[in-house]
């Protein structure tokens, strides 16, 4: 298999990102709603915060792999 252009890695980790990034934004919006509806599925709840601090693990490891701190 051949590697991947350096530019095309960082393209497809960007890509990735936003991908990653509009799905956290959605499950806030979904988290809000839900939180909101006095009948709420506690338990869907849960995922869903579980789902979304998830992603931000997600995000965080590919915001550091795009842009890895100098202090080595």
């Amino acid at each position: 298999m051949p590697a991947m252009d350096p530019i095309e890695d960082i393209d497809a980790l960007n890509i990735r990102l936003a991908e990653l990034r509009l799905e956290h934004r959605d499950l806030d919006e979904a988290i809000a709603t839900l939180t909101g509806d006095p009948s709420r599925d506690e338990l869907m709840l849960r995922r869903l915060k579980k789902r979304k601090l998830l992603l931000k693990d997600q995000i965080a490891f590919l915001e550091r792999q795009i842009d890895p701190d100098d202090l080595a």
